[in-house]
């Protein structure tokens, strides 16, 4: 393998330490990244668990708190206005001056910013540090995810303070509107840790003992569908009433009215002996495994969906709703009619109970369709939606950026890397 006298200085940049989709995404980035030509320093703005999980596999995190008026301000309650608050600005512009120094002085060769905030704050730093910068872009950036101006005003400063763009979809990256000129840009796929999903995937699906489970796995925010999944199981338990609904995952950013909201719906529908909220697991695959089917079911375009590709990994159906990049994921089949070739699950349209019953109901009526898509899912997640492809998808990025000879790949990273750009 190819090497450099000193390995590139890699300064990862996320404002948060909660583990949502993007920070486990970034840890295994960060974790799988090539040591011999690449060395990751992290920087967060807050204590949390991913700088537990970063220090315990020795990877270097500083801390560097900003005010939890800037970590927790909502995207949907951003405005202009906002955005120019002069205590916010001056904050930011001092934490971004804080960053250029740390990247100063631990010669940094670029700043690879994780979220929407950091990209900002981080395209600055970079700025005043005078070295390349690239944005992570994981969101879709449109007037459904952010107030119409924000969206307006983060496109343009796209178009002109990163040096490169990384999107985790060609969803996310067609969002963003960009020209031929302009930063590089690339698509990495969020990859998925094959080996955590082993036993899930040789796991048989219930019913065992009990009935079926259908879960639903995500952040508690009303996008993410949870209660368009507690109306559809309202009318599945009239067909089978042993089936249980469990609902995986807790409000991260002051979503706790919607959460009370969705035991009361429960509570109102007669369900609470049907439907279980699990809360945070830290055990996925687990939860995988003791399950039937996944449901995904967000009621806006998703920009990758993780959670579907774990289902995958792990060898189970999927019903998913149709937009974003689901479609780049799944292999989509129809909810009635014979099964389509190679199909890895269903694709419904969003914020439709109705629908999302019938495609629940059909694949718990035919069983052995249900396991064939489970199995083809694996092989799509293994062709395509690995942590190897993803790392290395990224290290090119890092390659011409910093005018770096490629690494030498063997023919399996070959295959994994071209399969990864191509797939849609």
């Amino acid at each position: 393998m190819l090497t450099t006298a000193r390995p590139k200085a890699i300064l990862f940049f996320d404002h948060t330490a909660k583990m949502g989709g993007g920070e486990i995404a970034l840890f295994q980035v960060v974790t799988h990244l090539d040591r011999d030509r690449f060395t990751p320093l992290v920087l967060l703005a807050s204590e949390g668990p991913l700088a537990t999980k970063l220090r315990a596999e020795q990877i270097e995190t500083i801390v560097l708190a900003l005010p939890s008026s800037v970590i927790d301000t909502r995207k949907d309650t951003l405005g202009l206005s906002s955005l120019l608050k002069m205590r916010q600005a001056v904050v930011c512009l001092r934490y971004a001056k804080a960053l250029a120094q740390l990247a100063r002085k631990r010669h940094a060769d670029l700043i690879h910013c994780n979220s929407l905030k950091a990209d900002v704050i981080g395209g600055v730093a970079a700025k005043m540090a005078k070295i390349p910068c690239i944005w992570h872009i994981r969101d879709h950036i449109n007037d459904k995810y952010l107030p119409p101006r924000v969206a307006t005003m983060f496109k343009a400063l796209a178009r002109r303070m990163p040096s490169g763009i990384i999107a985790n979809s060609h969803s996310t990256l067609d969002q963003l509107g960009l020209s031929e000129r302009g930063p590089k840009r690339a698509i990495s796929y969020s990859g998925i840790p094959l080996e955590d999903f082993e036993a899930a995937a040789g796991a048989p699906m219930p019913p065992r003992d009990g009935g079926p489970v259908i879960v639903l796995v995500g952040r508690i925010t009303s996008w993410k569908g949870q209660h368009v999944f507690i109306r559809a199981a309202a009318q599945i338990v009239k067909l089978w009433p042993d089936a249980r609904f469990q609902i995986v995952g807790t409000p991260l950013f002051g979503e706790d009215a919607y959460e009370r909201d969705l035991h009361a719906m429960v509570n109102d529908l007669g369900l609470t002996a049907s439907v279980e909220f699990l809360g945070f697991r830290d055990d996925i695959p687990r939860v995988l495994a003791n399950s039937t089917i996944l449901v995904h079911a967000s009621t806006i375009g998703e920009p990758f969906g993780r959670v579907v590709a774990e289902g995958m990994a792990a060898g189970r159906p999927i019903i998913a709703t149709d937009g974003g990049a689901l479609p780049e994921i799944v292999i989509r089949g129809p909810i009635d009619g014979p099964p389509a070739p190679g199909e890895t699950g269903i694709l419904i349209p969003m914020n439709d109970a109705d629908s999302m019953a019938r495609a629940i109901i059909a694949l718990l009526a035919d069983r052995p369709r249900a396991l064939a898509m489970g199995q083809a899912g694996r092989r799509r997640v293994t062709e395509h939606f690995t942590v190897a492809a993803t790392v290395r998808s990224i290290e090119r990025v890092y390659e011409e950026l910093l005018g770096m000879p490629a690494a030498s790949l063997n023919s399996e990273d070959t295959l994994q890397e071209e399969t990864q750009e191509q797939c849609v």
